[in-house]
């Protein structure tokens, strides 16, 4: 566990990818007291209104066992908040959805993507998104990863299947998206071939220059070249 001014990194489980980098849920000072009574996993969701999929931290009473599970971000605004009524949904305004201090949760209604203009949180929260997308090392998650040790922190790029109605059991009709390789980044492609590649190994995937750059020292030590592709060979999938 890494404090940051006053906030809590804790680190969680993993589930339903091929391979996953660790992941960790930034909580608030008062919060971290929570990791004794509750086991952290992540867990992969997709947005039924058509936002992709992101990975959220997930959390269970140790008593009572996984049927006590809850978003760590449902619980917080619960037990500060109050409930959430029907028709709305808890959004992190910097756009890093393991980032659950309660100063990043907010309501916002929950309808389609790009239906009905945008509230004034909807458009304080993209403005904060974009900032930390242009610099994300000011945000306070990014300076707690970058704390903890290089061993704690598994690097590579996470495969992430969604069915193709986004709903249901994972089948033969899916599709295959990528998690950002670089260790702090919690980004997914929402699109299929959305993140580039590694020209050298084609294998690691980044969400862009900024987090392939960051990521270099420390992928540089596994990145192996590939052979070039006879004819009739299939390139890497993308």
């Amino acid at each position: 566990m890494v404090t940051v001014d006053g906030n809590s990194v804790t680190e969680m489980g993993r589930e339903r990818v091929d391979r996953y980098k660790v992941k960790f849920s930034l909580l608030d000072e008062r919060d971290i007291n929570l990791v004794q009574q509750y086991a952290f996993e992540a867990r992969l969701e997709i947005d039924r209104n058509g936002n992709g999929a992101a990975v959220y931290a997930w959390c269970f009473d140790i008593n009572r066992g996984r049927s006590s599970g809850q978003f760590v971000h449902s619980m917080l605004w619960e037990r500060y908040c109050g409930g959430v009524a029907p028709g709305w949904r808890i959004i992190h305004m910097n756009g890093i959805t393991v980032d659950n201090r309660i100063e990043n949760l907010a309501l916002v209604p929950d309808r389609p993507r790009g239906q009905g203009p945008p509230t004034p949180v909807e458009l304080e929260a993209e403005r904060e998104t974009r900032e930390r997308d242009r610099d994300p090392a000011t945000s306070i998650y990014w300076r707690a990863m970058q704390q903890l040790p290089a061993d704690n922190v598994e690097s590579t790029s996470t495969i992430i299947r969604v069915p193709l109605d986004g709903i249901g059991d994972l089948s033969e009709d899916e599709c295959i998206y990528f998690e950002c390789r670089n260790p702090p980044c919690t980004r997914i492609e929402r699109e299929l071939r959305e993140f580039s590649i590694c020209g050298r190994c084609q294998t690691a995937r980044y969400c862009g220059t900024s987090c392939q750059q960051r990521d270099w020292p420390v992928h540089k030590k596994s990145c192996r070249e590939r052979k070039r592709f006879m004819l009739g060979e299939r390139p890497p999938e993308r």
